[in-house]
């Protein structure tokens, strides 16, 4: 799993990258990242698998000075966070956690 941020040259706007490896990517037919930035919504923000190496991609332009809270929801019922995010947090159920970019 990886994510890779390349800010704009006013700062305003980060491109992020989010990566799932074709390990974990081959064991699933669809998985969206949800998060603050589109409600939620797992309709919105499906990952292609049209990488060379097999891995799952998705890229998004995400407004500066922000913390997005998210998760990969694969087959529209198993979550994962993602360990190379800028920090996890407790929801505000308390049962699990979320992934925090920091942009």
């Amino acid at each position: 799993m990886a994510i890779e941020k390349k800010y704009s040259s006013d700062k305003k706007i980060c491109h992020v990258k989010f990566l799932l490896p074709k390990e974990i990517n081959k064991n699933f037919n669809e998985i969206s990242v949800v998060g603050d930035f589109n409600n939620w919504d797992p309709h919105k923000n499906k990952m292609t698998h049209t990488q060379a190496d097999g891995s799952a991609c998705l890229e998004l332009d995400l407004e500066s000075g922000k913390e997005y809270h998210f998760k990969y929801l694969c087959d529209n019922e198993v979550w994962l966070i993602e360990p190379d995010a800028d920090k996890q947090i407790l929801t505000h159920y308390g049962d699990s956690q979320n992934s925090v970019l920091v942009i």
